[in-house]
Order: C-alpha cells, then sequence, then structure tokens
C-alpha cells in the first residue's frame, strides 16, 4: 500500500495509539506532544502500546519514531497532513501552532472528542481541516507508555457532512492500519450517537467500578440517561449512527421494553470485552488527578432540548455530581446510583 508522512499533534491515548497502528504499517509518522517526559520516553525507547489480559501485560513497541515539543519542532519541515489529538480546550493552541507550519497543501484532521473543527478552521480555514468521530478505548499510562483498552470505532468526514472526498478517503484507508475504520457523509449522525453512549459512561463515573457491572446493575438509568439525548436528536431530525456495540435507535424513549433490554444487554456485554472497564473521565479524576475534556464549541444540546420541549434533568444531575466528585466535595460510590433511581423525576 501507499504509505504517507503523518504528523499528530498530541501523542496521548488517542493520537499516541494512531501513530503505533500508522507506524506499523510503515507509515512515516511524527509525534508532537507538550508533555516532555513522554517525548523523551518515545524517542530513548519508542511508543509502547500495553496490551493487558488476565493481569499480564505485553507490551508492543515501535522504534525510530521523531517525537518532539513543539518548540522543537523543525521550522524548515512543513507539514502536509496533520492528525490532531489534543484535548479539546487545547485545540486552539494546537491551530495556532499549525498555522504556520501546514504546506500550501496542507490540512489538519480532527480525530478527537466533541467538536473541534470550528476551532480548528478559525486557525487555519475551513477548506484546510477534515472531522472525525473517535471512540477509542485507550488510557495514557506513563511517559512513552499508551495502554491499549479494545477495539473502537473511528469515521473520517467533511466537518459539514457532504460526500466525503480525496482526502477523507485517503486518510480513512491509512487509519484502517488501526481497525475498522470507515469514511462518512454523517460525523454529526455518529457524535449524537456518542452523546448518548458517552452518558452512560458518565452515569458509570459515579462508581469505581467496572463500566459493564454498572449498566448491568442499573440498566433502567443507563437507559434514561441515553434517552435524553437520543430524543433530542430524533426530534431534530438527525440521522443517527450505529458503533460498536450501541444501536442508538434502542435507547429513544419510545423504544418497546423487550427492544431496550436486548440493546443494554449487548452493550454491557461488549463493555465486558473491553480491556478498559472505566471511563476516560473516571480516569482523569481519580488517576491523573487532573481536569477532564472540556469542549470549546457546542452542539446546542441544551437550547435544542428546550426548543423540542425533551427534559434532560437527569442528565443534568449525572453531571452535577461527577462535578461534586471532581472537586473533592463527593466520593465515589454506588449510593449515588441508589439515590438517582428513587429520585422523583423517575417516576
Amino acid at each position: 500500500m501507499t504509505t504517507r508522512p503523518y504528523v499528530i499533534v498530541g501523542a496521548g491515548a488517542i493520537g499516541g495509539t494512531i501513530a503505533h497502528a500508522l507506524a506499523r504499517r510503515g507509515h512515516d509518522v511524527t509525534l508532537v506532544d507538550a508533555h516532555e517526559a513522554h517525548v523523551q520516553a518515545i524517542r530513548d525507547k519508542g511508543l509502547v502500546i500495553r496490551r493487558v489480559e488476565h493481569e499480564r501485560a505485553a507490551d508492543d513497541t515501535v522504534t525510530g519514531l521523531r517525537a518532539f515539543t513543539p518548540d522543537e519542532y523543525p521550522d524548515h519541515e512543513p507539514i502536509e497532513t496533520a492528525l490532531v489529538a489534543v484535548k479539546s480546550q487545547h485545540t486552539r493552541d494546537a491551530a495556532q501552532w499549525l498555522s504556520t507550519r501546514l504546506s500550501a497543501s496542507g490540512y489538519a484532521v480532527s480525530v478527537q472528542n466533541g467538536v473541534n473543527e470550528p476551532v480548528l478552521a478559525d486557525g487555519l480555514g475551513r477548506e484546510r481541516v477534515l472531522g472525525a468521530f473517535v471512540n477509542i478505548f485507550a488510557d495514557w499510562e506513563e511517559p512513552g507508555v499508551i495502554r491499549y483498552g479494545g477495539p473502537g470505532a473511528l469515521a473520517v468526514g467533511l466537518p459539514d457532512q457532504g460526500v466525503p472526498d480525496g482526502r477523507v478517503l485517503r486518510v480513512a484507508r491509512d487509519l484502517r492500519a488501526y481497525g475498522p475504520v470507515t469514511s462518512t457523509a454523517n460525523l454529526r449522525g455518529y457524535r449524537w450517537g456518542k452523546r448518548a453512549f458517552g452518558a452512560i459512561l458518565g452515569l458509570a463515573t459515579l462508581v469505581d467500578a467496572p463500566l459493564a457491572d454498572v449498566v448491568d446493575r442499573y440498566p433502567d438509568l443507563a437507559f434514561l440517561v441515553a434517552s435524553e439525548p437520543t430524543d433530542v436528536a430524533i426530534h431534530e431530525g438527525i440521522v443517527l449512527e450505529s458503533f460498536d456495540a450501541y444501536e442508538p435507535y434502542a435507547f429513544q424513549s419510545a423504544t418497546p421494553e423487550d427492544v431496550r433490554t436486548a440493546a443494554i444487554a449487548r452493550l454491557a456485554s461488549w463493555l465486558r470485552t473491553q480491556p478498559k472497564d472505566r471511563s476516560g473521565v473516571y480516569r482523569d479524576i481519580a488517576v491523573r488527578r487532573r481536569a477532564t475534556e472540556r469542549g470549546l464549541v457546542s452542539d446546542g444540546y441544551e437550547d435544542l432540548a428546550a426548543r423540542h420541549g425533551v427534559s434532560i434533568a437527569f442528565g443534568r444531575e449525572v453531571q452535577r455530581r461527577i462535578a461534586a466528585i471532581s472537586s473533592g466535595d463527593a466520593a465515589f460510590g454506588w449510593r449515588h446510583l441508589d439515590e438517582l433511581r428513587e429520585r422523583p423525576l423517575l417516576a
């Protein structure tokens, strides 16, 4: 296959996983990351993907990668294709850094959580930005090491929807080094599906327990928290996309009980197969003790919910409790779910 150079800005869980897969397939990969110890470890020992099964770790290392902090990157090397994998709150800095380094025909692809293409477009120009939907399960474990959390969906498309162009098709083809990547004309549909799936992960973040255990023990709450964004999307006429074991239309409030029960059971079974058994938000709070993802661009969720008369009170309460745990005002615990189940709004 044809190989191409890629510069990956942000070499954490998502960026590191993609970089490792591209390098394994023979692509020329350069990593740029602000974490100096991470950069130095990649230079010295290579980039490690650590798979842990049955409490035994197996490391897969690629060596010979070029890695730089932003200030170290060679100014004389224009960038043709950049994959931006920083956290959402750092997107503006990434766009500013790329603005003087992209080649005349170069472009950047947001492989991030959330909606970040408009921020990149402000700094680079709308025509120089592509987008992606990412559901990669991975964690940054230590400098030079990314812990593999199981396979997850990835789709590449144009930020404003529309038929994928040649750039989208090439990037999707190359990223299949990671797994079953697709090109799409409906990034919005994937992202709204993930908003609902992410609400389930948020619910599970309230407890220090495997995701599958939470979904198994509280299927009613998992369904309720996902049904709010699903109903908003359906009222807005958004075509939702399925991914991994998540079937979005099974989580609309009008879903028959037998269908919802089967969908939740399928999701819980899939989650149980994933080596990563806690959410990224949980890991940010409990392990890395840092601020979690903070989006710069809103998808209009609250305004759309109000316009269509869809209550999102339950999801708000879940988020309030996550914020209390993050600030140290509350602790992880099953009591959150028991209290949520007892709330009058569930009647």
